[in-house]
């Protein structure tokens, strides 16, 4: 797959220092045996300047006080906890509290403290931190926030780090503290003395903590920073050495799978043929679980073969009767009225619904527990360790204090981490088991038990006359996400800060504090609505943004037809953000917006602003018969393909150029599959899909071989959101693409959604035996 991608140059003042000069900081020294340093928490706020419109529209809420922003206030009170560290072999430490699952906060933390140090990369090592109970809200990894609210916290750690060790040594050799020059890791003297970092890290330390100052680089001095570098961990992943979660190994954890069964939600009520199933070769436990039936052996493929024996009987599950059909009523039934009257207006009215979409990632769930009677001790890939912490305490009856919980690298998580269910799982079986255990779910058990982005429709209504859009409604209706991981604990306790009222559950406080209209469209109002239906739901990569974008995107279009205006146009008529306006013009000038193009394809264009960053997705779709009915081996959808793909991003600050264009590539690949063929198809309460053969996610034959990504330059001191970023701008330029290509508005989404594509696997057993064959199968 070819891939070109370049970033525009960065600006600078007149006086050379770039967009951010330097700036004095507080931090603390921290009393520890070596140099260690904390921080203080600053927060950088920009507010969009609304551009000029006939109607204007009043701000929402997002546009005041946005989910980021809830994320940063939260940490403030415990952000003097979290330390950068120098250790005596002339290496820093920082343990991230966070959590990286392929995003790559690792690399860009690794930047941010060789920038401020003045120490090469390699010589920052960066570690994930386990559960720290004393952070409180500051651990917890979501809503694209980790740069925005750890970006200047841990340069503040870096600078004064690196200032105290310029002090030590000015002291031990008698010189003026602006005399001594830090480089690579070593101070110099004007005489040519020289020291290296891990040399005074001792001397360095402090006995009790203490406040300082210090100041921070300017970017014109960047050398790190902004620069495109390669993951820290490029190297161990493409030779296999990298470990993750079900890489790891803990003495005495032995595999774990779990009999499931046929619904969501079953209880065991009996195991019928527990002798046999002990009895089976390898099989060294057999306990019953709440939802299931846990076999412990010395292969994860004895498990396997035990799961196909299992006799049990089951109790019903929590939507036994519900499928697509039968939820989308119960959603259409939910939809809030809209409340602007059509008085000598034209009105546009549109429904959108949006399938059940997995977010299960490519590393199956995986977690080890080794539960004593007095104490437990965890490894999971986990988003809000804390909650995960205390929740399985209680689980437990232990102290959460008894309760140790290791953070381990994820191999993807798209919003499936932000829960500890495996974890959880795995401590329940490691206590009735009284033995450690590696657990694992199966492909099967992640795509029909694990966590699903719930459907929703969003309807929309708007008015305009004489040129001008006089309202714009929409309201998105939803089956109910679970935000019971961090997030809602967030909002009960800085409620007061929040800019919203009234009786809101935390899915509709998340949802005004992530969703803002960029259009002057007069008066505007985006309201959600929730179905309390029990499946096991979770926001997944960007959570309501690609469906409730993707539909006002449609709607753009249509508005921009019925005025007789080009769309990129109309969208230019109508911003109100001047970042969003420029990511649009450059992609339009970039894209060659508006070029003739074969009957059957069509270009699309999208654009969304959140997290306080700007993008703009331009995209060529091919809808002609021979691309929508091309062969292709196996089970699988093929339909229409995105030749190309244009993705412009201001990003605030660019931190990692390689990293961001990494992030914009995998929210296109996202958005290809929730546009055009990946969706859960609900039956009698469960996903007919068990693996990722029927779940079909975007493949490399479905993938544009063009794909650019353009960085603009530099608007803020500081890093927007980026990692969910270009999911929902992309969504609607496939959408919008697909809809001029072939003169039909898309109104259900996949668009594929009605072709199954595939043979249902059997609900029982749980996980079908491995296939044997694997290779006959390869393409």
């Amino acid at each position: 797959m070819a891939e070109h991608r370049r970033s525009l140059d960065a600006p600078s003042d007149a006086g050379g220092r770039g967009l951010l000069g330097r700036r004095r900081v507080l931090g603390y020294l921290i009393a520890a045996p070596t140099l260690a340093v904390g921080v203080s928490w600053l927060v950088n706020d920009s507010d969009p300047r609304p551009a000029d419109a006939a109607v204007p529209s009043l701000p929402q809420p997002e546009d005041v006080f946005d989910l980021g922003d809830l994320q940063n206030l939260a940490a403030a009170p415990t952000s003097g906890l979290i330390t950068v560290e120098m250790r005596t072999d002339g290496t820093a430490y920082f343990a991230v509290p966070r959590t990286e699952v392929g995003q790559g906060i690792t690399t860009a933390f690794a930047m941010i403290v060789a920038e401020e140090l003045d120490l090469p990369i390699d010589k920052v090592h960066i570690a994930l931190a386990d559960a720290r109970p004393e952070l409180l809200m500051n651990q917890l990894t979501g809503g694209s926030n980790s740069m925005r609210s750890m970006y200047t916290p841990v340069r503040t750690a870096a600078a004064i780090t690196r200032q105290r060790l310029v002090e030590v040594a000015a002291l031990q050799w008698g010189v003026a503290v602006d005399k001594v020059t830090a480089a690579a890791g070593v101070l110099t003297a004007p005489n040519g003395l020289t020291a290296t970092y891990g040399s005074l890290a001792k001397a360095a330390a402090v006995t009790k903590t203490l406040k300082v100052a210090a100041e921070l680089k300017s970017s014109s001095e960047f050398t790190v920073l902004g620069k495109p570098h390669n993951r820290v961990d490029a190297h161990d992943i493409v030779t296999g050495r990298k470990q993750f979660a079900m890489d790891m190994q803990v003495p005495g954890a032995k595999p774990t799978m779990v009999a499931r069964p046929p619904t969501i939600n079953g209880t065991l009520r009996r195991i019928n043929n527990l002798p046999a199933l002990r009895a089976m070769p390898g099989v060294t436990d057999v306990v019953g679980i709440a939802h299931g039936v846990a076999i412990r052996a010395e292969t994860f493929g004895q498990c396997i073969d035990a799961i196909q024996k299992v006799d049990a009987t089951w109790g019903p599950g929590t939507v036994d009767d519900e499928s697509d059909e039968t939820v989308l009523a119960k959603l259409r039934a939910a939809q809030l009225p809209m409340t602007v009257p059509p008085l000598l207006t034209k009105t546009i009215d549109a429904e959108f619904v949006f399938a059940f979409a997995s977010n299960s990632p490519l590393e199956p769930d995986c977690a080890i527990a080794d539960v004593r009677p007095d104490s437990a001790e965890i490894w999971a890939c986990l988003k809000v360790p804390i909650v995960a912490q205390e929740d399985i305490a209680k689980q437990l009856g232990l102290p959460v204090d008894a309760v140790k919980v290791h953070v381990v690298q994820g191999g993807g998580s798209f919003g499936r981490h932000l829960f500890h269910d495996v974890a959880a799982e795995a401590a329940e079986i490691s206590q009735k088991m009284g033995k450690a255990v590696k657990l694992s779910w199966s492909r099967t058990d992640n795509f029909r038990q694990g966590r699903t982005h719930p459907m929703s429709t969003s309807r929309i209504r708007v008015n305009y006359a004489a040129g001008n859009v006089l309202s714009y409604e929409q309201r998105h209706t939803s089956v109910q996400t679970d935000f019971g991981h961090g997030l809602g604990e967030m909002l009960t306790a800085y409620a007061a800060h929040l800019p919203i009222g009234g009786n809101l559950s935390f899915a509709e406080s998340i949802f005004e504090l992530s969703q803002s209209s960029p259009y002057n469209f007069g008066v505007t109002t985006q309201l959600l609505n929730e179905v309390p239906l029990k499946f096991n739901t979770g926001s997944m990569r960007n959570i309501y943004s690609p469906n409730v974008v993707c539909a006002e995107e449609l709607m753009v279009d249509q508005l921009a037809a019925k005025m007789g205006q080009d769309p990129v146009q109309f969208r230019r008529n109508f911003l109100k953000d001047p970042r969003l306006l420029a990511v649009l013009n450059k992609a339009a000038e970039v894209g060659n917006w508006g070029k003739a193009m074969p009957k059957g394809t069509a270009q699309g264009i999208g654009v969304h602003s959140e997290y306080r960053a700007a993008v703009a997705t331009l995209v060529e779709i091919d809808c002609r018969p021979a691309t929508v009915d091309r062969p292709i081996e196996g089970e699988a959808v093929t339909g229409p393909r995105v030749t190309k793909a244009l993705i412009v991003v201001d990003p605030g600050f660019c931190i990692n150029p390689r990293g961001l264009e990494a992030q914009m590539f995998g929210g296109l690949q996202d958005a290809i599959a929730l546009a055009l063929t990946s969706s859960l198809h609900i039956k009698d309460g469960i996903p007919l899909e068990g693996s990722w053969d029927n779940y079909f996610y975007t493949r490399e034959w479905n993938s544009p071989l063009d794909v650019q990504v353009l960085i603009m330059p530099n608007t803020s001191d500081s890093p927007s959101g980026a990692g969910e970023l270009a999911v929902a701008p992309a969504f609607a330029a496939i959408a919008c693409a697909y809809a001029r290509a072939t003169g039909t508005l898309p109104t259900y989404f996949p668009i594929n959604h009605g072709t199954l594509g595939f043979e249902p696997l059997p609900l029982q057993p749980s996980t079908p035996q491995s296939p044997t064959d694997g290779l006959d199968h390869t393409f």
